[in-house]
């Protein structure tokens, strides 16, 4: 069902992440995706499974980004804060003090996020968004989280975080079982009915 008159029609999102930004759980369709149907965005989908923020192999999210179209014309760039990072414990590194896209660690999580933010605003010059997972038992990925939030801070970019969000963590068991594959991966009533609503309110602010 399409929304009537949506403030985000025919605007062009990026979206770069891994499998769930891709709809691991939900043969390919995530949020992005839905946002396409309900809302009628141009959605650019740029999602590998089991890749990484940090620049190690070269699938990472920093090396799929260089190979997105810089003349598309974005209205905004949605990134993931991988648990594949978490999974695999790549090191946290630190916030730097700098702005200058040559000047970060992408061997880390914090260099690699801040590069993002960086060539991002460098390449298409539009609002950053970055999305957490909801809560599961990982403090890897916690720490990630705190990171993320001190980036916020320092670029001032947007972050949908779920993993603080009550409302979206006091899920019955009973929807548990309708929402997720797993720990960690939305099934497509999840991304519609749990997710959706919260990309809607964020992306409509950001994009108004």
């Amino acid at each position: 069902s399409t929304i009537e008159n949506s403030p985000i029609k025919d605007k062009t999102v990026i979206f770069l992440g891994s499998s769930v930004t891709h709809g691991y759980g939900s043969i390919g369709v995530s949020f992005a995706d839905f946002l396409e149907k309900t809302d009628g965005i141009i959605a650019i989908k740029e999602a590998v499974s089991g890749t990484t923020l940090v620049d190690i192999k070269e699938n990472s999210y920093v090396s799929r980004m260089k190979t997105i179209d810089k003349n598309i014309k974005a209205d905004a760039f949605v990134c993931q804060l991988s648990t594949n990072d978490a999974t695999k414990e790549m090191p946290l590194g630190d916030i730097s003090v700098g702005f200058d896209v040559d000047g970060f660690d992408t061997q880390t999580v914090a260099g690699a996020i801040e590069y993002i933010i960086a060539y991002v605003k460098e390449t298409w010059n539009c609002p950053v968004v970055f999305y957490t997972q909801a809560k599961y038992d990982s403090e890897h990925y916690a720490k990630m989280v705190d990171i993320l939030l001190g980036i916020q801070k320092k670029w001032n970019i947007t972050v949908i975080d779920l993993w603080n969000n009550d409302e979206i963590n006091s899920i019955t068991d009973e929807e548990r079982e309708i929402y997720l594959v797993d720990h960690i991966h939305p099934t497509k009533a999840g991304y519609k009915e749990w997710w959706l609503p919260e990309f809607q309110k964020c992306l409509y602010k950001v994009l108004k």
